[in-house]
């Protein structure tokens, strides 16, 4: 079954941008890429391989598939997990809309699948404006994508830092003042924390309603002083969005003061050693996970979807983004594994016993909560250190990558571009910062102590 089309997120926009442009009001979109997995079910030892039902896919509904070890082990995280950094004493913070009404029961059922020797996740919902009724038939608003979102964003939020606290907090629903509002309370309410937003809006389609963008950067701007790092995902539509001549950025993560996350792909090229048998179901563990495989920027045609990443039309160069030849600023910072061949396993309930299981899924939305993760990871190391929360990140980012240790904290990308099928416009990957995929993506083990040692 095939749960995502490029099609479908497109009328999504456009269905939201319409709502816009009669209410005046944004509205975010999150859509995650995703296929059902069928049985045979995931064992902890991780699964290389997924069977779909989805014909689509390059290679007869066989599907390369990851669990938590697989991520570990490409990133380089298992380290700083077995040196007894679990993220302890941090938060996260995901903001959604809507949520999903089996977040917590998924997120059990994940945990108890891949986690089996670690305590129960310490998870809250917190609903500010009142906890919205779960309507999959409200396609407009598309409650179902953001029970994907949700449920992906609290699960792999938790992979990557599985001691750390997480706050779900949920807008009622996916428009502008909602968002602000759940952001404004995340803010007031968590200060020193990891804030995980994987939604966002285009530019191109803001008209008429600069006030909400407006007081989403004030919220911003705050968290900056609560030294809260704030991260958002880029979108998966490429450089133009997919409806939009030009190439354009997404808000909210072209706010200067948000650490925005692009998209790559190709763990499955190198990261797997063949122990027995095809790597293929039935063997579920025929193969291990084996360390860093090459990467390139995430473009999927099979699938129409591609990392955004673009210049802004709302803000100017920040100041640590001086030097780059850009003339304002240019998204993302860094990026993460965003491919659906080759994306991460979710727990997924929502809609009822027939749909319920494991789902792959990727996205730069994937991305974003595991870059929470890595954040916790970092303000536990800083904590043990008596050093202050990392704040907002992307001076200390920009300090390391352009820093003469960048190659052993950052994978430089430099293969690849983001230009969507059936569009023109795009960026490639470049030696050194790019629009594509920013400064690249974590190696976790070395990149953790460099940020703790940061100011």
């Amino acid at each position: 079954m095939r749960e995502w089309t490029r099609a479908a997120a497109i009328a999504a926009i456009i269905g939201g941008l319409a709502a816009s442009a009669s209410a005046q009001d944004l509205t975010y979109i999150a859509n995650p890429p995703r296929t059902f997995v069928r049985s045979p079910g995931v064992t902890p030892l991780g699964i290389p391989k997924c069977a779909t039902d989805d014909p689509t896919l390059p290679t007869a509904g066989i599907i390369y598939c990851y669990t938590p070890s697989f991520i570990w082990s490409a990133y380089n995280v298992l380290p700083v997990l077995l040196g007894g950094n679990l993220g302890q004493g941090q938060t996260i913070v995901i903001v959604d809309a809507f949520g999903s009404p089996t977040a917590a029961a998924d997120l059990v059922t994940f945990h108890n699948t891949f986690f089996g020797g670690l305590p129960a996740p310490d998870f809250e919902v917190v609903c500010p404006m009142g906890c919205p009724p779960f309507n999959p038939r409200n396609a407009p608003n598309d409650q179902v994508g953001w029970s994907f979102e949700t449920t992906l964003d609290v699960q792999w939020a938790h992979a990557i830092a599985p001691l750390a606290k997480i706050k779900l907090v949920v807008a009622p629903n996916p428009h502008g003042n909602s968002i602000n509002n759940a952001v404004a309370y995340a803010v007031s309410h968590y200060p020193g924390s990891i804030i995980s937003q994987s939604f966002g809006t285009p530019e191109a389609g803001i008209h008429g309603n600069a006030g909400q963008w407006q007081q989403g950067h004030q919220n911003y701007v705050k968290a900056v002083q609560q030294r809260i790092t704030v991260l958002a995902s880029t979108g998966d539509l490429g450089a133009t969005n997919g409806t939009f001549p030009e190439a354009n950025a997404g808000f909210p993560a072209s706010d200067p003061d948000v650490t925005a996350i692009g998209g790559t792909q190709g763990l499955p090229l190198g990261n797997l050693v063949l122990l027995s048998g095809s790597c293929t179901p039935p063997a579920p563990t025929s193969c291990a996970p084996a360390g860093y495989g090459a990467e390139q920027a995430w473009n999927e045609a099979w699938i129409q979807a591609a990392g955004g990443g673009a210049l802004s039309s709302l803000f100017g160069t920040p100041d640590y983004q001086a030097g780059l030849g850009l003339n304002s600023r240019a998204i993302p910072d860094v990026s993460y594994n965003a491919a659906v061949d080759g994306g991460v396993l979710i727990a997924y309930s929502a809609l009822g016993p027939d749909a319920a299981g494991f789902y792959v899924i990727g996205g730069t939305s994937a991305g974003t909560p595991q870059w929470a993760g890595i954040f916790a990871l970092t303000n536990t190391a800083r904590a043990a250190s008596s050093k202050a929360p990392i704040g907002f990140a992307n001076p200390a980012l920009y300090a390391i990558a352009k820093g003469p240790n960048h190659a052993a904290s950052l994978h430089d990308i430099t293969a690849g571009d983001n230009t969507l099928e059936g569009t023109t416009v795009g960026f490639p990957a470049t030696a050194g910062y790019d629009l594509a995929t920013g400064w690249g993506t974590p190696n976790v083990a070395n990149l953790v102590p460099a940020l703790a040692a940061q100011p």
